[in-house]
């Protein structure tokens, strides 16, 4: 990503309350995510969902990934 995207994210991750909602909502989805990986009947469906649980938990470094890149 390059410098003004993260930059123009910096308002998002340095509200605490905005966090604080992507936070929730990342640990909400993750629980029906793992039940639909339990389910999944094809390799190319698991790798599906655990590449969507992954991104959910990227939510957790977003702040940091944010201000780094936009030094």
């Amino acid at each position: 990503m390059d410098k003004d995207l993260y930059r123009s994210l910096l308002p998002l991750v340095n509200d605490k309350t905005s966090m604080e909602l992507l936070m929730q909502y990342a640990e909400a989805r993750i629980p029906s995510l793992h039940n639909a990986l339990e389910q999944a009947q094809t390799i190319e469906a698991v790798r599906a969902m655990q590449g969507r649980i992954a991104e959910l938990r990227r939510f957790k470094t977003l702040r940091e990934e944010v201000l780094e890149g936009s030094k």
